[in-house]
């Protein structure tokens, strides 16, 4: 799923498609003789069944192991809505999960990420985590306008992200 995802296969069908095409490379670099390929319905039911949370504390332990941070970077933060996981749309509390990443703009690369439901918990909230934890220091962020608010424009982690 990854390696497809990475070759720009967005999909299913793309995905078993991918497999198709590098079904040799694919046997011979994993060391798994694949007696049957996976079908487009097999990276459905395995993408309901991924556990995103524990996925995104793996990349993010991996991104900080590999890519380095040099000073100044610069670092757009947005959050963006999962298409398909809208919860109860007759309801006037809609429910979704959402993806705050932190995106080096330089390189072209994700450098962080942190799922959340907005029914639980604010983006808000997730970004100031989840910059909290990347401990950057000299590095220069961007943000769209749900975070220019008054509150954290005067809190410490705003401070400690200017130059």
């Amino acid at each position: 799923m990854i390696l497809g995802t990475l070759s720009e296969c967005y999909g299913y069908v793309a995905l078993e498609d991918f497999c198709v095409r590098h079904y040799a490379a694919l046997s011979e670099r994993l060391g798994v003789p694949l007696k049957r390929l996976p079908s487009d319905s097999t990276f459905r039911r395995l993408f309901e069944q991924l556990n995103f949370e524990r996925l995104s504390e793996c990349f993010n332990q991996w991104s900080a192991q590999t890519l380095a941070l040099e000073r100044k970077a610069w670092l757009a933060v947005d959050g963006k809505s999962i298409k398909s996981t809208l919860q109860a749309p007759t309801s006037s509390y809609q429910n979704f999960v959402n993806i705050v990443s932190v995106y080096r703009q330089q390189q072209g690369v994700v450098v962080a990420l942190q799922p959340f439901e907005n029914a639980h918990e604010s983006e808000i909230k997730v970004v100031e985590t989840l910059l909290s934890t990347l401990k950057l220091k000299d590095v220069v962020f961007s943000f769209d306008a749900l975070h220019c608010q008054k509150k954290q424009c005067g809190s410490s982690l705003s401070k400690a992200m200017i130059i």
